[in-house]
């Protein structure tokens, strides 16, 4: 098991820096967003018990108090943080990647949360692998070209025909909102027949959708785990705030073995955060599926969509490592 002490063994490190840093305000009233589902449960349990608070606090910075947003698509997360609208941002991979590759390093991760699998859904009959899909066919995600579900479909492009198709599946692509792609592929008269869902999105299809079945998921693709949600700043908010960002780390930490030992009552608490009206045994189900309990703090699969991403010209720059886009907190941690 990975203790606190090993966590934010590295986070020190951005206590260190030149004597302007040390002049900088420390800022007390953070601002974060998250996007819907079940794989943001550590952002629900760290906003109910007051985590980054509580931690802060222990760190030396009393009063600190956090307002929590709610975004439908990580694009709109990434033009939050970047027009200082908010302070951090938990969303995916995709986004991280761009934002710190059009930055020059400007934005960094803080501490992954999630990597429970994204499930490609569809109650279409004759959609039953990727290659089935031909022109006309709609498939939900979060944000056209740039979320996560992109670019996965573009990985999948790229190994089923070839490298320079890797943005074939990019038309059939549609921009909703997980809710909202849920109630579509509820409704047998709706376009969209197809979506990449987060958790619990496609749990839920799957039990309630006539027809709806898997064609796929982000391990089939990734071949392993990817981490599907991580908390990042900017460089800038990072300097000025050191003890905020381990503050986070450890909130994060402390809502990983929360989940993990007390899944009923984390669980209860997303349900009251969030107004979910699943009941608390079918969630508890879903959870007992496989990757559905990978709360690492470490990235997972993030290098592999760093080199698809450089490879088509998306990122200008390629990370050396994983740790070129991570602030050093997590930096002692495995990650990929």
């Amino acid at each position: 098991m990975i203790h606190r002490r090993q966590v934010l063994a590295g986070a020190g490190a951005l206590a260190v820096a030149p004597s302007m840093r040390a002049l900088a305000q420390q800022k007390t009233e953070i601002t974060l967003s998250r996007q819907p589902g079940i794989l943001y449960m550590p952002t629900h349990i760290i906003e109910k018990n007051q985590l980054i608070e509580k931690h802060a606090a222990r760190l030396g910075v009393p009063g600190v108090t956090t307002k929590w947003l709610n975004f439908t698509s990580g694009g709109a997360q990434q033009d939050a943080l970047l027009s200082a609208n908010v302070d951090m941002i938990n969303t995916g991979t995709g986004q991280l990647l761009l934002m710190w590759d059009r930055t020059k390093g400007g934005v960094k991760g803080i501490a992954a949360s999630s990597a429970a699998p994204l499930v490609l859904v569809s109650r279409d009959p004759k959609i039953k692998t990727l290659s089935d899909f031909t022109e006309g066919d709609r498939i939900a995600v979060p944000t056209i070209r740039i979320s996560t579900q992109s670019i996965l479909m573009q990985i999948a492009a790229t190994k089923l025909f070839g490298p320079d198709q890797w943005g074939k599946f990019d038309p059939f692509t549609v921009q909703m909102g997980h809710p909202d792609a849920y109630i579509a592929l509820r409704n047998t008269v709706h376009e969209v027949k197809n979506h990449f869902a987060a958790p619990p999105f496609h749990y839920y299809a799957l039990k309630n959708v006539p027809g709806a079945h898997v064609v796929t998921s982000s391990t089939e693709i990734i071949g392993g785990p990817l981490s599907q949600a991580q908390f990042m700043t900017t460089t800038k908010f990072a300097d000025a705030n050191p003890k905020i960002i381990e503050a986070v780390g450890a909130a994060t930490e402390e809502a990983k073995l929360m989940i993990e030992k007390e899944t009923k009552a984390s669980v209860e608490i997303y349900k009251e955060i969030t107004n979910d009206k699943t009941e608390v045994a079918d969630i508890l189900e879903l959870l007992t599926q496989p990757g559905m309990m990978d709360w690492s703090l470490y990235p997972q699969g993030t290098m592999l969509f760093a080199a698809h991403l450089h490879r088509i010209g998306s990122l200008k720059t390629l990370p050396t490592s994983w740790k070129d886009y991570y602030l050093p907190g997590i930096h002692n941690l495995p990650g990929s």
